[in-house]
């Protein structure tokens, strides 16, 4: 292969991934123009719902693997696969509320991060430990000036980080059993579990037909295109590349933020997510976990 192909051959994964990112914070910010109308409760269970019907359409779980066979009680990995899921994407959108998506996106990201930090035992680490506490400590609100960050709504994003965490781990298990049927059967789950809340807020205001060409448009750019676009980078990248690369979703999200919804951040904000972001690119780059979860951790960063 020539250095002209083989540079070709990089550019592309990374142009689709970096499509996916702003495919993804687009769509949550699509998503949060529609909370005064059905809440982040509507919001969520209209977005797994209809994502779901995306990903059984295109996946079709219900046919059998020919040489995957699910282990005695891997059921229970699929199902906590898919209340993560739910609890992840519930939590985040709730964060959104009140919370700018830039800060809420780095403030989820610790989740995975923790993931992999967790992993491994070196001195280095330390050093990304430190500028994610040198973030949060930006980030958070300790103190009760103008750019004070609600504490609830990031309350409500670290949450969405643990079960981002936990969506990792469980996936890793719930993988090995279902291969890529487990996205989707982990999306029905999740949408078992949201759809009931989502009615029980919105009520009827969450079947209005007016509303559905943007729901539809959530679906699309939060779950199916980003989706399809990160398999093919994940093919065709190492996988630390291609966490370093996702290390800038919480950027991505910062600039979704200004551009569709004039959400501006205050300069120690902006150090903050900095911090977050060398933190996790840093990780990326230089942690060699005990097992899979590099791979993992990177394979399943966009979920929400």
């Amino acid at each position: 292969m020539s250095l002209k192909e083989n540079k070709s051959s990089i550019v592309l994964p990374i142009v689709l991934l970096l499509i996916a990112m702003l495919s993804i914070q687009s769509g949550a910010s699509l998503a949060k123009s529609l909370f005064p109308l059905i809440g982040a409760q509507g919001m969520t269970a209209l977005r797994l719902g209809l994502g779901t019907i995306i990903l059984m359409i295109f996946l079709r779980p219900w046919r059998k693997h020919k040489t995957r066979v699910p282990a005695a009680g891997a059921r229970w990995w699929l199902l906590a696969y898919g209340l993560s899921l739910g609890g992840m994407n519930l939590l985040f959108y709730m964060s959104l509320r009140t919370v700018p998506l830039g800060i809420a996106v780095a403030l989820e990201f610790i989740g995975p991060l923790a993931v992999a930090m967790f992993s491994s035992r070196r001195i280095v680490d330390f050093l990304w430990i430190g500028l994610v506490i040198i973030g949060l400590a930006l980030l958070l609100p300790l103190n009760q000036s103008v750019d004070g960050v609600d504490p609830v709504g990031a309350c409500y994003a670290l949450g969405a980080g643990v079960f981002w965490a936990l969506y990792i781990i469980f996936g890793q298990k719930a993988g090995a059993n279902y291969g890529t049927r487990s996205v989707a059967l982990g999306a029905l789950v999740a949408t078992a579990v949201a759809f009931p809340i989502g009615v029980a807020y919105a009520g009827a205001s969450m079947f209005s037909l007016a509303i559905l060409p943007v729901a539809i448009g959530v679906a699309i750019l939060s779950t199916a295109l980003p989706y399809s676009l990160e398999m093919v980078a994940l093919t065709r990248l190492p996988a630390k590349t291609f966490g370093t690369l996702t290390s800038l979703e919480p950027a991505m999200g910062a600039l979704s933020g200004l551009i569709f919804l004039n959400e501006t951040l205050s300069f120690m904000q902006w150090a903050g997510l900095a911090a977050v972001i060398i933190a996790s690119m840093g990780a990326s780059m230089t942690i060699k976990p005990k097992g899979k979860l590099e791979s993992v951790a990177a394979g399943e960063g966009n979920a929400a």
